[in-house]
């Protein structure tokens, strides 16, 4: 097929407020090299990581919760997620449905035409294991809020479904990141997992992954979003933040805490986990800087676990789970791809349940 030249995409320019997007319509397509795909868009989801980068969260000087807004950032202080600068331009956007339409040498060509989505997580190709030396898609190399993108082949993965464009852009991010958190935290149908955050991409992905695994699943959202995350399947659903989570909680033993909240609430959660408990995180929405009171971690007998880096293992599974079934989307709205800005900004205000997609 003949490919051309240029795309539209929304190159990111630099950190800072969404003046740092520009929408340009005749971006070079890339080429894919050694080892490479280029893959047709046809969606791709948005995720945290979007409006971090954007915005410098990931800054040591930056204290305060998710928000997009632009903080300043001290000389010397990196905003990145992995500690290093990040280049510029950059486009954005690891949640990617496509097609793949071109291979590079060493790349079997039988690859053109499959459908696939992402695995976020670049690797070193010589030790595939090694945490160390991994990026991301859409912070280290481009991503997929464009028409086309170059992805390693590896991080392409063909997926066979009848699910749309859209619902597929909204596993790879969050569901990984949520089997990641329950796989780093040894989840199994022994435990009760509370989830805060109930309502959102990775919360609503928890809930459906813990409830796979056999757990019993209790969910925290807002009233308001309580009939769609009953919709996903936790066995009972809380006030997002009850003053008296135990009373709230009645004889429920929480074994482990799935949290991306973070935030002032943060010290009832662990309050409330049960001796020997495990608390596993993967993001900070609500704010990094937390109290904990150490008696409470040794005395308890408390195991804490930070996950990012998800392990080889988790998205070879969640394909497997799309396939069967066994877990589905949770699509809250699409954009068109040049109205991205108007998408983060519902995706910041956080009054959907579930992930919001844009398609070029």
């Amino acid at each position: 097929m003949t490919l051309p030249a240029t795309m539209s995409a929304m190159i990111l320019t630099g950190h800072g407020d969404m003046d740092k997007y520009e929408w340009r319509t005749n971006w070079p397509v890339p080429q894919p090299g050694a080892g490479e795909v280029l893959v047709r868009v046809r969606a791709c989801g948005m995720n945290n990581t979007d409006v971090n980068t954007r915005a410098g969260w990931y800054s040591k000087a930056v204290t305060g919760a998710t928000s997009g807004a632009t903080e300043e950032t001290p000389d010397g202080e990196d905003p990145s997620w992995g500690g290093k600068p990040l280049a510029f331009p950059r486009i954005q956007g690891a949640d990617i449905c496509g097609e793949v339409v071109a291979v590079g040498d060493g790349v079997a060509a039988s690859r053109i035409g499959e459908r696939i989505i992402t695995d976020c997580w670049v690797r070193d190709p010589e030790d595939l294991t090694d945490k160390t030396k991994t990026g991301y898609v859409g912070s280290e190399i481009d991503g997929g809020f464009a028409e086309y993108c170059v992805l390693p082949a590896r991080n392409a993965l063909k997926v066979v479904s009848d699910l749309s464009d859209a619902e597929l852009a909204t596993f790879s991010c969050s569901y990984s990141t949520a089997e990641g958190m329950l796989t780093r935290a040894q989840v199994t149908a022994a435990d009760t997992v509370l989830v805060p955050g109930a309502s959102g991409g990775v919360g609503g992905a928890l809930i459906q992954l813990a409830k796979r695994r056999g757990a019993r699943v209790i969910a925290m959202a807002s009233e308001a979003k309580h009939a769609a995350v009953a919709e996903l399947g936790p066995d009972r659903i809380l006030h997002r933040a009850p003053d008296n989570l135990r009373a709230a909680l009645g004889a429920e033993k929480i074994t482990v805490v799935a949290d991306v909240v973070g935030g002032p609430y943060w010290p009832k959660l662990i309050d409330i986990l049960d001796r020997g408990g495990r608390y596993t995180c993967s993001g900070a929405i609500a704010g990094p800087m937390v109290d904990l009171d150490l008696r409470t971690m040794y005395l308890r007998d408390l195991t804490f676990t930070g996950s990012t880096v998800i392990d080889l293992e988790v998205m070879p599974n969640l394909i497997r789970y799309i396939e069967a079934g066994e877990i589905k989307p949770a699509l809250a709205a699409t954009y068109p791809l040049s109205e991205l800005k108007a998408a983060q900004s519902a995706f910041i205000a956080k009054e959907h349940t579930g992930n919001i997609v844009v398609t070029p």
